[in-house]
């Protein structure tokens, strides 16, 4: 894998789409996971002085806030630190007014109300600045729908899109990504001590490895068979209700 000809490339093409789309600039969550440290770097290059971090601990384990601090100050990105803590509990005691959810469901109904806070919270900075907004989904993650709709999905662009995991730490290393964020487990911080793959029932070289050649343990294989069609819908727009011609223009 020629690291510098990719990185040269999602560069240039990041600065073609944010140019394309009228836009100024970039804005990103920053974690501190290895996807968001290279996404920020690709940005900073891209847009040296239109580049903004926004670091969103919602009920989060201190290490990540520490670890997205580490990775905007180490590529010198401006951040704004923004606790969603009180809001998100606003929202969970106004919802426990009106539905008592399924116990089983609880936990992943309260987790994937964060990503959705921090969509807007991107938004929010990203219309305020004339900038558009950056994904840093990989390719191995998208291929089984690891994310949550309309929250870390809901974005303008997604430069790490045609990446799988393995060539992110390849990518992170050419970019001199600092050495613990490259060695972190791989986190949605969803909740405290959650890992992508203990979430996703199979690890990132068995996955990356069947993206890359098709092959795979029986098993494995029927697994992420399973989760690619069942996320089909995340990488579909909404579907729209096309209207029969025989209705003609006035259906009644």
């Amino acid at each position: 894998m020629n690291v510098a000809a990719i990185n040269n490339y999602l560069v240039e093409w990041l600065q073609e789409k944010v140019q394309s789309a009228g836009c100024r600039g970039l804005v990103l969550g920053i974690s501190g996971g290895i996807d968001s440290a290279v996404a920020a770097a690709i940005a900073k290059e891209a847009f040296p002085d239109n580049c903004l971090g926004l670091v969103m601990p919602c009920e989060s384990d201190i290490q990540d806030v520490t670890d997205g601090r580490l990775v905007a100050e180490f590529l010198k990105i401006p951040y704004h630190e923004i606790a969603l803590d009180d809001v998100f509990k606003s929202l969970l005691d106004t919802f426990a007014t009106h539905i008592k959810p399924d116990p089983a469901l609880e936990r992943l109904l309260k987790a994937n109300i964060k990503p959705r806070l921090r969509m807007t919270c991107l938004y929010y900075f990203a219309q305020a600045n004339h900038y558009l907004v950056l994904g840093t989904s990989n390719k191995s993650e998208i291929m089984v729908g690891y994310d949550t709709k309309h929250g870390d999905d809901g974005v303008d662009l997604q430069v790490l899109g045609d990446l799988r995991k393995d060539q992110v730490y390849e990518l992170a290393k050419y970019l001199n990504i600092p050495q613990p964020i490259i060695e972190r487990k791989p986190s949605a911080g969803l909740w405290i001590g959650q890992t992508d793959e203990d979430e996703m029932g199979i690890s990132y070289k068995d996955l990356d490895e069947y993206i890359r050649s098709g092959q795979g343990d029986v098993q494995t294989i029927a697994k992420i068979q399973a989760l690619h069609e069942k996320s089909a819908h995340k990488r579909q727009m909404p579907p729209i209700a096309i209207l029969p011609a025989n209705f003609g223009e006035n259906p009644s």
